[in-house]
């Protein structure tokens, strides 16, 4: 199966149809008067395809087990065709497209069975997806316009050529990934007021401004101490989401002080210096984090539904 450990939980929605058409008024009528021989048509199949919902990864190899946290299932009676449209809805890192198209699938097949008895000609038809939601496809506009970043390693051992960096190539991959342009790429020491000053003169040139290293607890660990006092609005939430997201993948993720927030119109992030630690941070709150930009310029808030 395709690797999803990386992905964040949303709510993720999908409504698929499918079409189970008859060959005579009479098997309608019959369906109508709950008058099928074998029972109540519209129940056994929406119990059927609720079933089928929750075992969708039973039957189909790729579909992760995932939590069902609600299903609907509705039918619509139109001349000889019954539309059954069924909806699933879950907060996971996968979409539920095909547990929803699987259900429906389920519901055309079950009533076809009650059905055939009554009916020799009975056809299934248009098994598809309707709509989606909650998936990357629903964040694609949260970056407004093209941005630019700038990325800094602070770290004494790189900066003197005694490590090679990986970190701020990871950042900048994901900032690639997120049709973010790179502006500048920097290493530096690990002091206190050259990570200061930088901030100071790029977040007047670029849209954010992101460090890797200097957020744990050694004693050149200072790049919170030099950020935190000329951040104008700290995103607590933004650091909540960070350290949440990697100490759900590593116990050690607690101990980073992390820090972002604003300076002028300039998103800062101060991130881990592993390479792990900043690829889960930036998968933690990337792409979502952009939508940031458009409140920063004025935009409302995109509503929930």
């Amino acid at each position: 199966m395709v690797d999803i450990t990386h992905k964040i939980n949303t709510l993720r929605s999908a409504t698929a149809q499918a079409t189970v058409c008859v060959s005579k008024q009479e098997t309608i009528d019959a369906l109508q008067r709950n008058a099928v021989p074998k029972g109540n048509v519209f129940e056994m199949a929406k119990t059927a395809g609720l079933f089928a919902v929750k075992n969708t990864h039973t039957s189909i190899p790729d579909c992760h087990p995932l939590p069902v946290e609600y299903t609907a299932v509705d039918y619509r009676i139109e001349g000889l065709q019954v539309f059954i449209v069924i909806t699933v809805k879950t907060v996971y890192k996968t979409g539920v497209e095909v547990e929803a198209m699987h259900g429906a699938s389920v519901i055309a097949l079950t009533m076809y069975d009650m059905l055939k008895p009554i009916d020799k000609g009975i056809e299934i038809n248009n098994v598809k997806l309707l709509h989606k939601k909650g998936g990357k496809s629903s964040f694609k506009d949260q970056n407004p316009s093209r941005l630019s970043a700038h990325v800094i390693v602070c770290s004494d051992s790189i900066s003197e050529g005694k490590k090679e960096d990986r970190a701020g190539k990871a950042i900048m991959e994901k900032l690639q990934a997120s049709d973010v342009q790179i502006q500048g790429y920097e290493i530096i020491p690990d002091d206190l007021q050259t990570i200061r000053n930088k901030a100071l003169e790029l977040s007047e040139v670029v849209n954010l401004l992101i460090y890797t290293g200097g957020t744990g607890l050694s004693i050149r660990d200072v790049t919170p101490e030099a950020l935190e006092p000329i951040l104008e609005r700290r995103i607590p939430g933004v650091e909540e989401a960070i350290r949440k997201y990697g100490q759900d993948r590593m116990p050690y993720a607690m101990l980073s002080r992390s820090v972002v927030g604003t300076l002028g119109n300039c998103l800062v992030l101060a991130l881990p210096g592993s390479t792990n630690g900043a690829k889960e941070s930036m998968d933690a709150v990337f792409p979502h984090l952009l939508h940031v930009f458009k409140i920063l310029r004025g935009a409302q808030h995109q509503a929930n539904e």
